[in-house]
């Protein structure tokens, strides 16, 4: 792994780790906007689908791969 995929799962996981510690609270729309927002704010881009999936999965309290979602080609890079 190059120190720029490093850089994106780091990213990554932070923004999940942060959204995902105090999802029970909200909503499915605040997840949906956190994850956004702390994407946006790491200069990271998923697809809108993998934005999709990932805020839903937060919200039902399922884990995230990060380092998978990173590696896929499809969900972009730093922006």
């Amino acid at each position: 792994m190059d120190q720029q995929q490093e850089a994106r799962v780091e990213a990554l996981r932070n923004v999940v780790e942060r959204v995902t510690s105090w999802q029970e609270s909200a909503t499915d729309g605040t997840v949906h906007e956190e994850l956004e927002r702390g994407l946006r704010e790491s200069a990271v881009t998923l697809t809108p689908e993998q934005l999709d999936r990932v805020a839903q999965q937060i919200s039902d309290g399922e884990d995230i791969d990060v380092e998978a979602l990173a590696s896929d080609s499809e969900g972009g890079g730093p922006a």
